[in-house]
């Protein structure tokens, strides 16, 4: 962790809306802070933490392994230039550090994902749930919250309203994650809400070229949006509704607000392999020169999966028995064209389960980022998906709960 910090001490209750990622750290920071601060978390649902469990396929992806902020920042579509100052306070570093002195560290994957050392999200929760247990910060259960009133008159504290007690408090930080029932609450208060739209979303394609596919992958495609400026690259996966994989989630990331407006009804081209046009063209020329007597189906190219060489070959109309020797040059243009600038009908979205993200919430105008305090309301905080803050996927959405949490944990516990 960076710095020293000393508060002057006070007997004060701090309330976390929210018993997630966020939530916790914010709390445990407080409280470590603030030994005399009652941090309280107020959870809706049976347990906390719960996407922490579900995320990364149960190993739960903890951060990115990039240290630079303004780097890490560009993995964010909305809220970049707003998290660049908080990345200067608490980065992913700073993260890896704070789990690590407390018996959790992490290991680095070739993608710069960050996982546990144990390959399980256990790990990480139990972490959490001992780190709170010590600092004397106090978890509830069930609590959903249906009302916050800010201090008014004399009284001067908040009120969370549960539907069995209501509890006041000196500062109160919302982290309930992307909540309707929250943002209306905030939308109520006089903040803005941000219309929420899904980020990070598979699509649906119903495609005989890629029919019967599912499971298949390619390291490197490029996917464009017809009509738009939205591209995006990386490792693509054929799956039993259409295509995932990194590619095209960080389209839906970055075209989250674009995507929803086209009600998920629009084209893609695909290039398969990241490479130019004239390359392929003159790699399939030089097969033909080559290897004349080959059958074109029998023997994939560019190190694509054989059966989605077959099925792309196909889908230029080389049939399975037709060799280099016989392909003119009106069928290698087309292969070619297959290759590197497939076009795709996209009917739809599924949900990306193990990360499933909210573009959405409250606007960033209305957030001072040195402390996540509400520039509207003295006391009141947010961090985490609350705020119209979502990143690609890869650890950076965790990122931004940590950062956010430690920041405003920090702040509430020297008094806001």
């Amino acid at each position: 962790m960076k710095g020293f910090f000393t508060f002057a001490l006070m007997k004060k209750r701090v309330i976390i809306i929210g018993g997630g990622a966020a939530g916790f750290f914010a709390a445990i920071r407080c409280a470590e802070l603030n030994p005399e601060a009652e941090a309280l978390i107020l959870e809706a649902g049976r347990e906390v933490l719960s996407k922490v469990r579900i995320s990364g396929g149960g190993r739960c992806n903890v951060t990115h392994a990039c240290f630079v902020p303004k780097e890490l920042s560009k993995f964010y579509p909305r809220g970049e230039r707003e998290l660049i100052g908080p990345f200067h306070r608490f980065c992913s570093g700073d993260t890896v550090d704070w789990f690590e002195k407390r018996g959790a560290p992490l290991k680095i994957e070739e993608d710069g994902r960050m996982f546990p050392t144990t390959d399980n999200s256990q790990t990480i929760v139990d972490c959490l749930w001992e780190s709170a247990r010590r600092a004397g910060v106090q978890v509830l259960m069930q609590q959903r919250v249906q009302g916050l009133e800010p201090p008014a008159g004399e009284r001067g504290h908040w009120l969370v309203h549960t539907r069995e007690k209501s509890f006041p408090a000196e500062a109160v930080l919302v982290a309930a994650g992307s909540s309707p029932a929250i943002w209306k609450l905030l939308g109520e208060l006089g903040h803005t809400i941000v219309e929420p739209a899904p980020s990070l979303f598979t699509f649906n394609i119903k495609d005989p070229r890629i029919e019967g596919l599912q499971g298949l992958s390619v390291p490197k495609a490029t996917v464009y949006v017809q009509g738009t400026k939205l591209q995006a690259s990386g490792p693509l996966l054929i799956t039993h509704w259409g295509m995932s994989g990194p590619a095209i989630l960080r389209l839906s990331a970055w075209g989250a607000r674009e995507l929803a407006r086209l009600k998920y009804q629009f084209a893609i081209r695909v290039n398969w392999l990241s490479q130019s046009l004239e390359s392929i063209r003159e790699e399939l020329d030089s097969q033909r020169q080559e290897n004349p007597k080959k059958l074109i189906q029998a023997h994939a190219l560019f190190g694509l999966p054989a059966r989605l060489w077959r099925s792309l070959a196909a889908g230029a109309g080389i049939g399975e028995h037709l060799r280099w020797a016989e392909l003119g040059n009106k069928g290698l243009n087309k292969l070619a064209e297959e290759l590197v600038n497939g076009h795709y009908a996209v009917n739809g979205k599924s949900t990306f389960k193990e990360e499933f993200v909210t573009a959405g919430g409250v606007s960033l105008r209305e957030v001072d980022f040195k402390s996540f305090q509400s520039k509207l309301f003295p006391g009141l905080f947010f961090a985490g998906e609350v705020l119209d803050i979502d990143a690609i996927t890869g650890g950076f959405n965790f990122q931004a709960a940590w950062t956010g949490g430690w920041i405003a944990g920090e702040a509430m516990a020297g008094g806001g």
